[in-house]
Parts: structure tokens; C-alpha cells; sequence
């Protein structure tokens, strides 16, 4: 056998080795990020089986509406309380814990439930979006090739599973709450000077012509028709993710509270 071929068979054996390597790692990864999150909705669903319990303490209670969190939320919350809600889609593999940093506003990018490091992230909430005070909830999540965190979102590009699951959960900490979907969109990350409608700008929405406008342009870009839109007194989730059919791509979900 040639020298060159012996090197070929080589560099060849050592790519092998380190592609098995590399997929291993990445398994392993998505195996620990499922197992934690797993966790968290054993959690979740053990509060959600409570009737009533002890009295909740001072801290956890939100004393501007004097509400009472709900229990799915309690130890979740003493365990991390930059938990904001929970969001869970049927027909798919979302059931996630949805986190806002309040100094950090992409703190979950790349943080998990105990703020460790992970690439995998957690959904968070947008740092306009506030979730018992704004119209318009933005939540962010990436689109993970395994399958894990928003990538399931691709699945509403076809109006046949719009129709089976047009409807999905987001609880807040003291409400639980449904909504049904207005519109599914394609859109971009674009540039600052771009003169386009930009769905991920909902800080300065705030009147209900601004309000109206930007549900009609949602509607607009609505990659089929829903025949349900909002208007201004309506509570919106947006649900955004990577969609990599263009470069920035992005896909969004756009639901109203019913």
C-alpha cells in the first residue's frame, strides 16, 4: 500500500473519530438538558395536583393585585425566581419553563433552570414584554437541531397541524391562561434603517391604533388565514424562533388570550 494511501486511510480514520466524538458530546448535552427539563415539568405537574396547601408566604404573593401564585408555580419559583410562566403546545415537544433576568434581558440564551451555563438556553420573556402588565408577550427560544426548545414551532408552517393545535397554554404566575392562534409568520432580523414592519419592535406599542396596526400586519404576513384576529384590550403571546430558509430568518406565532 502506498504511503499517500496510508495517509489518506488515516487523516480518514482521525475525522471519523472525532466526527463519533463530537456526536456523542452533543447527545450527551441534549440528554442532560432533556433529563433537567423533565424534571422541571415533574415538578410543575406535582404543584398543579395540589389543592390549595399551606399558606403561601409574603414574598411570593404579588401584593398590587393581592393574588395568590399559583401552585404549579411555588417551588419552581423558590428554586429560581426568574421564572415568569410556562408555556406548553400540544402536538409537540414544548413544555418549557419561560424566564425573564431582570438585569440580563438574553440571560436564558445560554443559562438553564439553575443558571448554569448551556447552549440550549430556556424560552425568555423580551425586555419590553412584562407578563401580568403588557398587551404584547414576546418570547424568545431557540431552534435546536435536536428537536429540543422552539424547533417544533416549524411544524405550524403547515395550516393541517394549524388546524389540529390552533390552540396552545401560557400560565403566568398567578393566572392560567389560553390562546388561540392569529397568525403564523415568516419574517427577518433586518437592519436598523430598514423601513419594514420589524414584529419583534413592541416596545412602543402603546396606543390602539399602534396596537391594531401591528395585528394587521402580522395578518398580512400570515402564511395562511386563521379567521381569528385581535384588537386593541387583547392579551397577545408572540412566539419567536430561528427559521432558517433565509439568512436572520426568523418564525413567529402570534396567539390571543381567549
Amino acid at each position: 500500500m502506498s504511503k499517500t494511501k496510508k495517509m489518506l486511510i488515516a487523516v480518514s480514520s482521525l475525522l471519523l473519530v472525532f466526527s463519533l466524538v463530537s456526536m456523542t458530546r452533543i447527545f450527551l448535552r441534549d440528554f442532560t438538558e432533556q433529563q433537567k427539563i423533565e424534571e422541571l415539568t415533574e415538578v410543575w405537574e406535582e404543584g398543579s395536583n395540589q389543592e390549595g396547601g399551606d399558606a403561601i408566604p409574603s414574598f411570593l404573593s404579588n401584593k398590587a393585585n393581592k393574588q395568590a401564585m399559583l401552585p404549579e408555580f411555588r417551588n419552581l419559583y423558590q428554586r429560581n425566581s426568574d421564572i415568569v410562566g410556562w408555556l406548553k403546545m400540544e402536538g409537540t415537544r414544548i413544555e418549557y419553563p419561560v424566564m425573564q433576568n431582570p438585569k440580563d434581558a438574553e440571560y436564558y440564551l445560554n443559562h438553564d433552570y439553575d443558571k448554569r451555563e448551556n447552549a440550549g438556553g430556556l424560552p425568555f420573556l423580551d425586555k419590553d414584554s412584562q407578563a401580568d402588565t403588557s398587551n404584547i408577550l414576546l418570547i424568545h427560544g431557540h431552534h435546536m437541531k435536536s428537536g429540543w426548545m422552539f424547533k417544533d414551532l416549524m411544524k405550524y408552517k403547515n395550516e393541517s397541524f394549524y388546524k389540529e393545535h390552533a390552540t396552545f397554554q401560557f400560565s403566568t404566575l398567578y393566572e392560567k391562561e389560553e390562546y388561540e392562534i392569529v397568525a403564523v409568520i415568516l419574517s427577518e432580523v433586518y437592519r436598523k434603517s430598514d423601513d419594514v414592519f420589524k414584529y419583534y419592535q413592541i416596545g412602543d406599542i402603546n396606543t390602539p391604533a399602534e396596537f391594531d396596526s401591528y395585528v394587521q400586519n402580522m395578518k398580512k404576513l400570515s402564511l395562511y388565514d386563521t379567521g381569528v384576529t385581535a384588537q386593541y384590550g387583547d392579551k397577545l403571546v408572540v412566539l419567536s424562533t430561528c427559521e432558517y430558509s433565509t439568512e436572520n430568518g426568523r418564525l413567529a406565532v402570534v396567539a390571543r388570550k381567549r
